[in-house]
Formats: C-alpha cells, structure tokens, sequence
C-alpha cells in the first residue's frame, strides 16, 4: 500500500494477481438474497474493509467468518455455504465473473473468487486486496472500474497463466521453476535475460513474465476495450488484462 502510494514511479502499470471483485452478472448480486449486499465493486471494496477495520495488515478473516458472508464461500475442512452454487450456471469451480468465463474459453482454468480452498483458489488474495483497493480512491485508478486515464499510472487485474500463455506454455504447465525456462519465456516475449544471481521460483517468474508481457502489451488498444466489456460489468465485475 505504501509502494503503491507513495514510491510508484511515474507511468506505471501495474498489475494485480487477485480478483478485482466477485460475480455479480450470474445472479444479479454479488451476495444474492442478501439485503446488505453492495451494488458496485467500489461499494464491494467499502463493504470489506468496513467489515474487517480489526482484522490487521488489511486481512479478511473477518469477512469470511461472518455470519451470513460465509454462507457464500467454500472454506478449509470441507466447509462449502448453501450459496456457493447458488446460481444454476455455477461452474463446479464455483461462480464465475463474466471475465472468468472468457479466461476458460482462451485455455485457462480459473476458480470462482467465492473459493478459497486450494493451491489454485485467488479467493483470499482477492478479499484482502479489495481492502487495498478501497484505500487507493482518488490516488491511483483501477481500470476497469475507473476509466483508464489519458496519462499516469493505473491499476489493472492480472492472470499469470495469460502471460504464460502467450510466452508459448502449456495452461497445465505454466510454472516455471529454472532459469532457463524462465529466459526462453522471457525471450518470446522480447524481454532480456534474468541476469540476477538469486534463487528462483515459481512466484518470481511468474511475476517476471508477467511484468514482461505487460510490458508487450500495454500499448494493445483492443485489450483495453474487450468486446464482452460491458459499462455495468465495468463497474460491477471489472476485468482482468489481457482477455478479449
């Protein structure tokens, strides 16, 4: 939060391995048949942060052990809510956002923002950093949910098996865990060499290929203006960089 506030250089973008916000489309609502249940991802943001104020270094645990919030995820000890599925088209990873969908449809395999079991699930890094998100109004745009500005930094939501992807792995074989892995992914996607002499895994080359196909792809006018991205997704959903 600090880095991103006060030290991020100029022009930056920068992207974030979470959800930007949960399924709202499928059903309507985010937390259907809830009376509290916010209307827009920002509201979304407000609602956790103000739920978990006690929870320190802006954790959610707060948020997931309420009582009616935790009716709609799946938990650790085979502990699923009557609303993880609540939706007839819930994937059996659980709902999906509109992006999601998309991401399933170019090779990769997502799981529902509500799912916070698994090496796999995003569920946690997604709540917690929507306690982030809430905190950055009005000093750093996350795009979709603010227009993307004419100049400056902004905030996007990332998916590491995108870049990977498009580095020439396999979806079932997007980590990478040796150097020279890491630098044939890196050279397709026109980056140089990782020339540091530090342990490698699986994390920092995710973040390495990431920050390079970022990189590639910023100036791509049709990844800012995906076809599915509606003004209500936008502001409800966001949307993850890279999916067309």
């Amino acid at each position: 939060m600090r880095w991103l506030t006060e030290e991020l250089p100029e022009n930056s973008l920068v992207g974030l391995d979470l959800g930007i916000s949960l399924p709202f489309e499928d059903c309507g609502a985010f937390f259907p048949g809830w009376g509290q249940s916010p209307r827009s991802a920002r509201e979304l943001w407000e609602f956790v942060d103000r739920l978990c104020q006690d929870d320190p270094h802006l954790g959610a645990t707060s948020f997931v052990e309420h009582d009616v919030a935790n009716r709609y995820f799946r938990r650790h000890g085979g502990r699923e809510g009557e609303h993880f599925h609540h939706s007839a088209t819930t994937h059996r990873r659980g709902r999906f956002r509109v992006t999601e969908q998309a991401q399933e449809r170019m090779g990769c395999k997502p799981y529902s923002n509500f799912n916070l079991v698994g090496a796999a699930q995003v569920g946690k890094s997604s709540l917690t950093g929507m306690r982030l998100l809430h905190r950055l109004e009005g000093r750093l745009p996350v795009w979709p949910i603010d227009p993307l500005p004419p100049s400056g930094s902004v905030v996007v939501e990332i998916y590491t098996a995108i870049a990977a992807l498009a580095a020439g792995r396999r979806a079932g074989a997007s980590k990478i865990r040796d150097r020279a892995a890491l630098n044939q992914a890196l050279t397709a996607l026109g980056s140089q060499p990782w020339r540091q002499r530090l342990p490698l895994d699986d994390h920092k080359a995710d973040a390495l290929i990431t920050s390079a196909w970022l990189r590639a792809n910023a100036d791509r006018p049709e990844l800012w203006e995906p076809e599915s991205l509606s003004p209500q997704i936008a502001r409800t959903e966001g949307w993850t960089f890279g999916v067309a």
